[in-house]
């Protein structure tokens, strides 16, 4: 390799539209600006970026529209060093028969879905041969272990916590002054069958003494008052500012990817809503994490119910939140004690390039 920037191609098919978006687009963005990579974000629907980085044509990564028509042929010149396959897409089959004129084909990589499952260890960095052509291609598990690709960090996040300003954050969006006792929660989920039931259950639980202001990121409609329950909503806010969401909360309902991953460096406790999968396969996948989380078995019950297997319990875990402080900040802390995904994906490349 030569001393100019690697360059990267990230692909990106999207299905959860916030989700898979969010994720390559922060990958993305660590790698052209803590690495020094030139980054490509191929997107075949570029409306959510629009939102959580409006800014994005001002930014260090290119985003191109990914074409439903790809050319017939694409010139080796114009692949990347680097071929992220984000999430199983399907690359072109143009530009993968680019990649392989190429006299030295790019690394490839398959950027898997996040998952605490025990088997992901083992799979992460493995070898797949294409069949026809002289590729490789390696799966890249994001995960929790240290034999896995890691979780997505910026170098920079303790400082822009301790700089954070809890006041100025609630003046901006109109919110009073935090009271005395109040618990603040808020609410970023998929629709939901159960969250009616919920909030009926915040309504008749919220007194004067404990009043219970949820915060709607992304949220339309005006605020909503039931008796000392009250609903804000907030606009949708670039992807850097959720934080700011998460931190300026004591619990934190989150979905998906991205924001499950927010919420665990935020420290605080937090309700993952996992993206649902047919025959309840997703629900796999949430007892491996919880298996694996400190305060797993507090979360358990209700966290099963809020994913739709078994009985909502406000009440129940209200009164658990004080004990789930200490672990969660806990694994906040060994989770950030190991490198970052974006690091551990770029050693991995230039081992592979020189």
């Amino acid at each position: 390799m030569t001393n100019q920037p690697t360059r990267c191609d990230i692909f990106c098919a999207v299905v959860d539209n916030f989700g898979d978006a969010g994720v390559c687009w922060r990958l993305a963005r660590l790698l052209a600006d803590e690495h020094g990579w030139q980054v490509r974000l191929w997107i075949d629907d570029p409306a959510p970026l629009q939102r959580m980085a409006p800014d994005l044509a001002a930014g260090p990564v290119d985003v191109r529209i990914w074409p439903a028509a790809w050319p017939t042929r694409w010139p080796a010149a114009d692949c990347a060093d680097v071929v992220v396959e984000a999430f199983a897409c399907e690359l072109p089959l143009p530009y993968v028969e680019a990649m392989a004129s190429r006299a030295r084909p790019p690394v490839w990589l398959n950027l898997e879905y996040l998952s605490a499952e025990r088997w992901v260890a083992g799979c992460h960095g493995m070898r797949s041969p294409h069949p026809r052509l002289p590729l490789v291609k390696y799966f890249f598990f994001p995960g929790f272990e240290e034999a896995t690709g890691g979780l997505l960090r910026e170098r920079d996040y303790d400082a822009r916590r301790s700089r954070f300003d809890e006041a100025a954050f609630r003046a901006e969006f109109g919110l009073p002054p935090r009271s005395a006792n109040e618990l603040v929660i808020s609410l970023f989920s998929y629709e939901n069958p159960v969250l009616p039931e919920l909030m009926k259950a915040w309504a008749a639980s919220a007194t004067p003494d404990r009043p219970i202001r949820v915060l709607r990121p992304g949220g339309s409609e005006a605020t909503e008052i039931h008796g000392n329950l009250s609903v804000h909503p907030l606009p949708f806010l670039p992807q850097p500012r959720y934080d700011e969401v998460l931190w300026a909360s004591d619990l934190n309902f989150v979905r998906g990817e991205d924001s499950f991953v927010r919420a665990q460096w935020a420290g605080s406790p937090f309700v993952w809503q996992i993206y649902p999968q047919a025959e309840g396969a997703h629900l796999v996948k949430l007892d491996a994490f919880l298996a694996i989380h400190p305060a797993g078995a507090r979360l358990r019950a209700f966290w099963l119910a809020w994913n739709g297997a078994g009985t909502l319990d406000w009440p129940d875990f209200a009164a658990n939140l004080p004990a789930l402080d200490a672990p969660m900040l806990q694994w906040a802390r060994t989770l950030a004690a190991r490198p970052d995904l974006a690091s551990k994906l770029v050693q991995f490349c230039l081992e592979r390039l020189k």
